[in-house]
Protein backbone atom coordinates (compact mmCIF):
# COMPACT_ATOMS: atom_id res chain seq x y z
CA UNK A 1 0.00 0.00 0.00
CA UNK A 2 1.08 3.36 -0.85
CA UNK A 3 2.10 5.26 2.58
CA UNK A 4 0.33 8.49 2.85
CA UNK A 5 2.24 11.37 5.08
CA UNK A 6 -0.81 13.59 6.28
CA UNK A 7 -0.93 17.25 7.22
CA UNK A 8 -3.33 18.24 10.08
CA UNK A 9 -3.79 21.57 11.49
CA UNK A 10 -4.50 21.26 14.69
CA UNK A 11 -5.18 24.07 17.80
CA UNK A 12 -3.09 26.21 20.52
CA UNK A 13 -1.80 23.71 23.25
CA UNK A 14 -3.69 25.09 26.28
CA UNK A 15 -5.36 21.65 26.90
CA UNK A 16 -2.19 19.13 26.15
CA UNK A 17 1.08 21.06 26.52
CA UNK A 18 2.32 19.21 29.47
CA UNK A 19 1.33 15.97 28.36
CA UNK A 20 2.94 14.86 25.73
CA UNK A 21 3.93 11.17 25.56
CA UNK A 22 6.82 10.26 23.25
CA UNK A 23 5.97 7.32 21.67
CA UNK A 24 6.18 5.68 17.95
CA UNK A 25 3.75 6.97 15.15
CA UNK A 26 0.95 4.77 14.78
CA UNK A 27 0.53 3.38 11.28
CA UNK A 28 -3.40 3.12 10.73
CA UNK A 29 -5.24 1.96 7.75
CA UNK A 30 -7.66 3.88 5.17
CA UNK A 31 -8.90 2.70 1.57
CA UNK A 32 -6.75 4.63 -0.12
CA UNK A 33 -3.16 3.33 1.96
CA UNK A 34 -1.41 3.38 4.92
CA UNK A 35 -1.12 6.25 7.57
CA UNK A 36 0.95 7.77 9.51
CA UNK A 37 0.10 9.33 12.78
CA UNK A 38 2.56 10.80 14.99
CA UNK A 39 2.05 11.27 18.84
CA UNK A 40 0.08 14.00 20.25
CA UNK A 41 1.75 16.84 20.97
CA UNK A 42 4.86 15.81 18.34
CA UNK A 43 4.74 19.48 17.84
CA UNK A 44 3.22 21.89 19.97
CA UNK A 45 -0.60 23.09 19.02
CA UNK A 46 -0.34 26.74 17.50
CA UNK A 47 -3.31 28.96 16.98
CA UNK A 48 -2.40 30.31 13.42
CA UNK A 49 -5.53 32.73 11.65
CA UNK A 50 -5.82 33.61 8.13
CA UNK A 51 -6.58 37.34 7.36
CA UNK A 52 -9.00 37.25 4.65
CA UNK A 53 -8.62 40.20 1.82
CA UNK A 54 -11.32 39.21 -0.70
CA UNK A 55 -11.04 38.86 -4.24
CA UNK A 56 -9.92 41.40 -6.65
CA UNK A 57 -11.83 42.03 -10.02
CA UNK A 58 -8.60 40.30 -11.77
CA UNK A 59 -8.27 37.07 -9.72
CA UNK A 60 -9.95 33.74 -9.27
CA UNK A 61 -9.16 30.18 -8.36
CA UNK A 62 -7.59 28.05 -10.65
CA UNK A 63 -8.68 24.85 -11.99
CA UNK A 64 -6.27 22.71 -14.13
CA UNK A 65 -8.39 22.25 -17.72
CA UNK A 66 -11.50 24.48 -16.28
CA UNK A 67 -13.30 27.79 -16.73
CA UNK A 68 -13.84 29.26 -13.21
CA UNK A 69 -15.92 32.43 -13.30
CA UNK A 70 -18.59 34.58 -10.41
CA UNK A 71 -22.33 33.11 -10.87
CA UNK A 72 -22.91 35.51 -8.23
CA UNK A 73 -21.08 38.06 -5.86
CA UNK A 74 -22.32 40.61 -3.35
CA UNK A 75 -23.74 37.32 -1.22
CA UNK A 76 -23.06 37.76 3.24
CA UNK A 77 -21.55 34.54 3.81
CA UNK A 78 -22.69 32.15 1.01
CA UNK A 79 -22.21 28.79 3.43
CA UNK A 80 -24.05 26.45 1.68
CA UNK A 81 -25.62 25.82 -1.80
CA UNK A 82 -28.83 23.46 -2.87
CA UNK A 83 -30.24 23.08 -6.60
CA UNK A 84 -33.40 22.21 -6.31
CA UNK A 85 -35.36 19.77 -9.09
CA UNK A 86 -36.33 22.20 -11.44
CA UNK A 87 -32.24 24.10 -11.52
CA UNK A 88 -32.95 26.74 -8.85
CA UNK A 89 -29.64 27.63 -6.92
CA UNK A 90 -30.49 28.21 -3.66
CA UNK A 91 -27.70 29.88 -1.12
CA UNK A 92 -27.51 29.64 2.98
CA UNK A 93 -26.19 33.21 3.68
CA UNK A 94 -25.34 32.74 7.35
CA UNK A 95 -21.93 32.95 9.73
CA UNK A 96 -20.83 31.95 12.95
CA UNK A 97 -22.70 33.92 15.93
CA UNK A 98 -20.22 34.84 18.32
CA UNK A 99 -22.28 37.07 21.33
CA UNK A 100 -21.24 39.14 23.45
CA UNK A 101 -17.62 38.64 22.47
CA UNK A 102 -15.36 41.37 20.83
CA UNK A 103 -13.94 40.59 17.29
CA UNK A 104 -10.55 40.09 19.36
CA UNK A 105 -11.69 37.81 21.92
CA UNK A 106 -13.27 35.97 18.97
CA UNK A 107 -9.67 34.56 18.44
CA UNK A 108 -10.01 32.68 21.60
CA UNK A 109 -12.65 30.23 20.46
CA UNK A 110 -10.93 29.36 17.38
CA UNK A 111 -12.83 31.84 14.54
CA UNK A 112 -10.12 32.28 11.96
CA UNK A 113 -10.01 35.72 10.76
CA UNK A 114 -11.70 37.33 13.33
CA UNK A 115 -11.16 40.87 11.81
CA UNK A 116 -13.82 40.16 9.28
CA UNK A 117 -17.13 38.64 11.54
CA UNK A 118 -20.13 40.18 10.89
CA UNK A 119 -23.74 39.50 11.72
CA UNK A 120 -25.23 36.70 10.24
CA UNK A 121 -27.58 36.99 7.52
CA UNK A 122 -29.77 34.68 8.62
CA UNK A 123 -31.55 34.26 5.38
CA UNK A 124 -31.69 32.06 1.95
CA UNK A 125 -31.00 33.14 -1.40
CA UNK A 126 -32.48 32.36 -4.88
CA UNK A 127 -30.29 32.31 -7.92
CA UNK A 128 -31.87 31.56 -11.56
CA UNK A 129 -30.30 31.50 -14.59
CA UNK A 130 -32.52 30.59 -17.08
CA UNK A 131 -31.08 30.74 -20.28
CA UNK A 132 -27.82 28.46 -18.53
CA UNK A 133 -25.46 31.26 -19.93
CA UNK A 134 -23.59 31.11 -15.94
CA UNK A 135 -24.96 34.79 -14.97
CA UNK A 136 -28.37 34.27 -13.00
CA UNK A 137 -31.39 36.95 -14.22
CA UNK A 138 -33.31 35.97 -11.41
CA UNK A 139 -32.24 37.06 -7.54
CA UNK A 140 -34.39 37.37 -4.72
CA UNK A 141 -34.57 36.14 -1.20
CA UNK A 142 -36.07 32.80 -0.88
CA UNK A 143 -36.61 33.10 3.07
CA UNK A 144 -35.32 35.41 5.56
CA UNK A 145 -35.65 35.41 9.95
CA UNK A 146 -33.93 32.07 10.14
CA UNK A 147 -31.36 31.20 12.82
CA UNK A 148 -27.97 30.26 11.16
CA UNK A 149 -29.73 28.15 8.26
CA UNK A 150 -27.36 25.68 6.20
CA UNK A 151 -29.15 22.32 5.57
CA UNK A 152 -31.78 22.57 2.67
CA UNK A 153 -33.87 19.65 0.87
CA UNK A 154 -36.81 20.08 -1.30
CA UNK A 155 -38.81 16.36 -0.87
CA UNK A 156 -42.46 15.84 -1.89
CA UNK A 157 -44.28 19.45 -1.44
CA UNK A 158 -41.84 21.22 1.01
CA UNK A 159 -38.76 22.46 1.70
CA UNK A 160 -37.01 21.67 4.50
CA UNK A 161 -33.85 23.97 6.24
CA UNK A 162 -32.13 23.23 8.99
CA UNK A 163 -31.33 26.10 11.33
CA UNK A 164 -28.56 25.58 13.92
CA UNK A 165 -31.33 25.02 16.83
CA UNK A 166 -34.04 23.40 14.65
CA UNK A 167 -35.77 22.24 11.57
CA UNK A 168 -38.16 23.59 9.47
CA UNK A 169 -40.46 22.92 6.56
CA UNK A 170 -42.76 25.30 3.97
CA UNK A 171 -45.31 24.49 1.64
CA UNK A 172 -43.22 24.61 -1.28
CA UNK A 173 -44.10 24.82 -5.38
CA UNK A 174 -41.36 23.91 -8.22
CA UNK A 175 -40.59 27.47 -9.78
CA UNK A 176 -41.24 29.21 -6.38
CA UNK A 177 -39.03 32.46 -5.79
CA UNK A 178 -40.02 33.04 -2.67
CA UNK A 179 -41.58 31.37 0.06
CA UNK A 180 -44.96 32.76 1.54
CA UNK A 181 -46.46 29.72 2.90
CA UNK A 182 -46.33 29.52 7.33
CA UNK A 183 -43.16 27.53 7.93
CA UNK A 184 -43.69 24.57 10.80
CA UNK A 185 -41.11 23.65 13.31
CA UNK A 186 -40.84 19.76 12.72
CA UNK A 187 -38.06 18.96 15.25
CA UNK A 188 -35.53 21.07 17.61
CA UNK A 189 -31.77 20.66 17.25
CA UNK A 190 -29.20 21.52 20.44
CA UNK A 191 -27.76 24.18 19.21
CA UNK A 192 -24.13 26.03 20.44
CA UNK A 193 -21.25 24.77 21.58
CA UNK A 194 -17.29 24.67 20.84
CA UNK A 195 -15.60 26.32 18.24
CA UNK A 196 -19.66 27.61 16.90
CA UNK A 197 -20.03 23.62 15.17
CA UNK A 198 -23.29 25.27 13.93
CA UNK A 199 -23.73 23.74 10.84
CA UNK A 200 -26.60 21.20 10.47
CA UNK A 201 -26.87 19.62 7.07
CA UNK A 202 -29.79 17.39 5.49
CA UNK A 203 -30.22 14.80 2.85
CA UNK A 204 -33.62 12.61 2.02
CA UNK A 205 -32.81 8.82 1.18
CA UNK A 206 -33.17 8.28 -2.44
CA UNK A 207 -36.60 6.80 -1.28
CA UNK A 208 -37.70 9.59 -0.17
CA UNK A 209 -38.48 8.05 3.45
CA UNK A 210 -36.45 9.16 5.44
CA UNK A 211 -34.36 12.47 5.98
CA UNK A 212 -30.69 12.34 7.54
CA UNK A 213 -29.40 15.28 9.98
CA UNK A 214 -26.10 15.68 10.77
CA UNK A 215 -25.33 17.68 14.11
CA UNK A 216 -21.43 18.32 15.25
CA UNK A 217 -20.26 18.20 18.80
CA UNK A 218 -20.66 21.09 21.48
CA UNK A 219 -16.91 20.45 22.43
CA UNK A 220 -13.80 20.03 21.09
CA UNK A 221 -13.00 16.59 22.71
CA UNK A 222 -15.94 16.46 25.48
CA UNK A 223 -14.28 18.51 28.15
CA UNK A 224 -17.98 19.46 29.72
CA UNK A 225 -19.41 16.15 29.84
CA UNK A 226 -21.15 13.92 27.63
CA UNK A 227 -24.22 14.47 29.36
CA UNK A 228 -23.20 18.20 27.15
CA UNK A 229 -23.35 15.96 24.28
CA UNK A 230 -27.12 14.48 23.44
CA UNK A 231 -27.87 13.96 20.36
CA UNK A 232 -24.60 15.53 19.35
CA UNK A 233 -21.75 14.43 17.30
CA UNK A 234 -24.22 12.41 15.02
CA UNK A 235 -25.91 11.48 11.81
CA UNK A 236 -29.59 11.43 12.84
CA UNK A 237 -32.38 10.19 11.15
CA UNK A 238 -36.21 11.49 10.72
CA UNK A 239 -39.37 10.48 8.96
CA UNK A 240 -40.23 13.58 6.64
CA UNK A 241 -42.83 14.65 9.73
CA UNK A 242 -39.75 15.23 11.86
CA UNK A 243 -41.06 12.08 14.17
CA UNK A 244 -39.24 8.77 14.63
CA UNK A 245 -35.89 10.23 15.69
CA UNK A 246 -32.83 8.07 16.17
CA UNK A 247 -28.91 8.29 16.18
CA UNK A 248 -27.63 6.89 12.20
CA UNK A 249 -24.33 6.78 12.71
CA UNK A 250 -22.34 8.21 16.19
CA UNK A 251 -18.65 9.46 17.29
CA UNK A 252 -19.09 11.90 14.80
CA UNK A 253 -17.00 15.02 15.89
CA UNK A 254 -18.35 17.28 13.14
CA UNK A 255 -20.33 15.94 10.54
CA UNK A 256 -21.13 18.34 7.55
CA UNK A 257 -20.67 17.66 3.97
CA UNK A 258 -23.12 14.48 3.08
CA UNK A 259 -24.22 12.75 0.51
CA UNK A 260 -24.75 9.20 -1.19
CA UNK A 261 -22.00 7.88 -3.38
CA UNK A 262 -23.79 7.61 -7.39
CA UNK A 263 -24.93 4.31 -8.19
CA UNK A 264 -25.23 2.97 -4.16
CA UNK A 265 -27.43 3.95 -1.27
CA UNK A 266 -24.07 3.86 0.87
CA UNK A 267 -24.12 7.43 3.00
CA UNK A 268 -21.00 9.02 3.22
CA UNK A 269 -19.82 11.89 5.27
CA UNK A 270 -17.02 14.64 5.73
CA UNK A 271 -15.86 15.13 9.34
CA UNK A 272 -13.51 17.73 11.34
CA UNK A 273 -11.39 15.94 13.67
CA UNK A 274 -10.24 17.41 17.28
CA UNK A 275 -8.06 20.15 17.91
CA UNK A 276 -4.82 20.94 19.92
CA UNK A 277 -2.88 17.96 19.64
CA UNK A 278 -0.27 19.26 17.58
CA UNK A 279 0.14 19.98 13.56
CA UNK A 280 -0.08 16.65 12.11
CA UNK A 281 -3.17 15.22 14.53
CA UNK A 282 -6.08 14.73 13.87
CA UNK A 283 -6.55 14.20 9.99
CA UNK A 284 -10.30 15.41 9.11
CA UNK A 285 -11.75 12.74 7.41
CA UNK A 286 -14.37 11.58 4.17
CA UNK A 287 -16.17 7.90 5.40
CA UNK A 288 -18.89 5.88 4.66
CA UNK A 289 -21.29 5.61 7.19
CA UNK A 290 -22.58 2.21 8.81
CA UNK A 291 -26.05 2.01 10.58
CA UNK A 292 -25.52 1.94 13.64
CA UNK A 293 -21.97 2.70 13.94
CA UNK A 294 -19.24 4.54 16.62
CA UNK A 295 -16.64 6.10 14.77
CA UNK A 296 -14.88 7.47 17.36
CA UNK A 297 -15.64 10.66 19.16
CA UNK A 298 -14.35 11.35 21.96
CA UNK A 299 -12.63 8.93 23.26
CA UNK A 300 -10.39 7.55 20.35
CA UNK A 301 -9.42 8.72 16.84
CA UNK A 302 -9.19 6.71 13.54
CA UNK A 303 -10.26 3.87 15.04
CA UNK A 304 -8.92 2.83 18.07
CA UNK A 305 -6.05 5.63 18.59
CA UNK A 306 -7.07 6.84 22.49
CA UNK A 307 -7.30 10.48 22.71
CA UNK A 308 -4.73 11.15 26.12
CA UNK A 309 -7.00 13.54 27.41
CA UNK A 310 -10.45 11.91 27.56
CA UNK A 311 -10.23 10.69 31.81
CA UNK A 312 -12.93 8.60 31.67
CA UNK A 313 -12.25 6.00 28.67
CA UNK A 314 -14.82 3.60 27.14
CA UNK A 315 -13.02 0.70 26.39
CA UNK A 316 -15.96 -1.68 24.96
CA UNK A 317 -16.85 1.74 22.81
CA UNK A 318 -13.61 2.09 20.84
CA UNK A 319 -12.97 -1.45 20.54
CA UNK A 320 -15.78 -0.82 18.13
CA UNK A 321 -14.77 2.37 16.62
CA UNK A 322 -14.91 2.47 12.46
CA UNK A 323 -12.03 3.62 10.75
CA UNK A 324 -12.51 6.48 8.84
CA UNK A 325 -11.87 5.44 4.73
CA UNK A 326 -10.20 8.65 3.43
CA UNK A 327 -7.77 11.41 5.36
CA UNK A 328 -8.25 14.55 4.21
CA UNK A 329 -5.04 15.87 5.98
CA UNK A 330 -5.63 17.38 9.60
CA UNK A 331 -7.09 20.80 10.33
CA UNK A 332 -8.35 21.50 6.76
CA UNK A 333 -12.07 22.39 7.98
CA UNK A 334 -13.43 19.55 5.10
CA UNK A 335 -16.57 20.85 5.40
CA UNK A 336 -18.57 20.76 1.78
CA UNK A 337 -19.34 17.66 -0.59
CA UNK A 338 -20.32 16.68 -3.83
CA UNK A 339 -20.40 14.00 -6.16
CA UNK A 340 -20.03 14.38 -9.48
CA UNK A 341 -22.80 12.48 -11.35
CA UNK A 342 -22.80 14.53 -14.52
CA UNK A 343 -20.59 13.94 -17.73
CA UNK A 344 -19.62 17.48 -18.21
CA UNK A 345 -16.18 16.83 -16.33
CA UNK A 346 -13.47 14.56 -18.11
CA UNK A 347 -14.11 10.40 -17.36
CA UNK A 348 -11.64 10.67 -14.35
CA UNK A 349 -14.22 13.09 -12.51
CA UNK A 350 -17.02 10.85 -13.03
CA UNK A 351 -18.62 9.56 -9.46
CA UNK A 352 -15.96 11.11 -7.57
CA UNK A 353 -16.10 13.11 -4.87
CA UNK A 354 -15.17 16.87 -4.42
CA UNK A 355 -14.88 18.41 -1.32
CA UNK A 356 -14.45 22.13 0.18
CA UNK A 357 -11.86 22.51 2.68
CA UNK A 358 -12.81 25.75 4.86
CA UNK A 359 -8.73 26.22 6.04
CA UNK A 360 -6.66 25.91 9.18
CA UNK A 361 -6.51 28.04 12.23
CA UNK A 362 -4.98 25.29 14.65
CA UNK A 363 -1.77 24.64 12.37
CA UNK A 364 1.77 26.74 11.95
CA UNK A 365 0.97 26.28 8.30
CA UNK A 366 -1.94 27.06 6.43
CA UNK A 367 -3.98 23.79 5.41
CA UNK A 368 -6.97 23.31 3.27
CA UNK A 369 -8.19 26.35 1.57
CA UNK A 370 -9.19 24.54 -1.42
CA UNK A 371 -11.29 21.98 -3.43
CA UNK A 372 -10.02 18.64 -3.53
CA UNK A 373 -11.15 15.73 -5.11
CA UNK A 374 -11.58 12.01 -3.85
CA UNK A 375 -11.47 9.35 -7.06
CA UNK A 376 -14.42 6.81 -6.93
CA UNK A 377 -15.21 3.34 -8.64
CA UNK A 378 -18.16 1.52 -8.05
CA UNK A 379 -18.89 3.06 -4.95
CA UNK A 380 -15.46 3.00 -3.07
CA UNK A 381 -12.63 5.80 -3.00
CA UNK A 382 -9.68 4.58 -5.01
CA UNK A 383 -6.79 7.24 -4.56
CA UNK A 384 -6.01 9.56 -2.16
CA UNK A 385 -7.24 13.41 -2.39
CA UNK A 386 -6.03 15.53 -4.95
CA UNK A 387 -6.27 19.72 -4.98
CA UNK A 388 -8.70 20.53 -7.74
CA UNK A 389 -9.60 23.81 -7.46
CA UNK A 390 -6.78 25.98 -5.69
CA UNK A 391 -5.67 29.72 -5.73
CA UNK A 392 -7.26 31.43 -2.70
CA UNK A 393 -4.29 31.67 -0.89
CA UNK A 394 -2.83 34.53 -1.77
CA UNK A 395 0.55 34.56 0.57
CA UNK A 396 1.30 32.08 3.05
CA UNK A 397 3.87 33.64 4.53
CA UNK A 398 1.59 36.14 5.78
CA UNK A 399 -1.21 33.71 6.13
CA UNK A 400 -3.05 36.12 3.35
CA UNK A 401 -5.82 34.41 1.66
CA UNK A 402 -8.74 35.68 -0.54
CA UNK A 403 -11.66 33.27 0.66
CA UNK A 404 -12.25 30.30 2.01
CA UNK A 405 -14.04 27.53 -0.09
CA UNK A 406 -17.61 25.74 1.85
CA UNK A 407 -20.54 24.62 0.06
CA UNK A 408 -20.40 22.42 -3.08
CA UNK A 409 -23.27 21.35 -5.36
CA UNK A 410 -23.38 20.44 -9.10
CA UNK A 411 -25.68 22.37 -11.82
CA UNK A 412 -27.83 20.25 -14.29
CA UNK A 413 -25.59 20.83 -17.12
CA UNK A 414 -22.72 18.91 -14.65
CA UNK A 415 -20.78 22.47 -13.86
CA UNK A 416 -20.09 22.87 -10.54
CA UNK A 417 -20.59 25.52 -8.16
CA UNK A 418 -18.49 26.78 -5.03
CA UNK A 419 -19.48 28.65 -1.96
CA UNK A 420 -16.61 30.76 -0.87
CA UNK A 421 -17.77 32.45 2.07
CA UNK A 422 -15.32 34.56 3.34
CA UNK A 423 -15.04 35.61 -0.51
CA UNK A 424 -18.68 36.30 -0.52
CA UNK A 425 -18.89 34.50 -3.92
CA UNK A 426 -20.42 31.67 -5.49
CA UNK A 427 -17.94 30.43 -7.89
CA UNK A 428 -18.88 28.62 -11.24
CA UNK A 429 -16.23 25.40 -12.30
CA UNK A 430 -17.39 24.16 -16.08
CA UNK A 431 -15.33 23.23 -19.17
Amino acid sequence: MRALRIAGLLGSGVLGCTQRTPRPPDQVEARTGTVELPAPYATDSVRQFSKVLGWPEDKSPLAEGFTVKRFATGLVNPRNLYVTPNGDVLVAEANTEIHGVKKLGAKLIGYADSSRIEPSANRITLLRDADHDGVPETRSVFVSGLNQPFGMLVLGDFFYVANTDALWRYPYRPGDTTLTGQGQKLLDLPAGGYNNHWTRNLLAHPDGTRIYVTVGSGSNVGEHGLAHELRRANVLEIHPDGTGERIYASGLRNPVGIGFAPGTHVLWTTVNERDELGDELVPDYLTHLEDGAFYGWPFSYWGTVLDPRVKEQAPERVKQAQVPDVPLGSHTASLGLAFNEGTLFPERFRNGAFIGQHGSWNRSTLSGYQVVFVPFSNGQPTAPPEPFLTGFIKDEARREVYGRPVGLAFLPDGSLLVADDAGNTVWRVSR
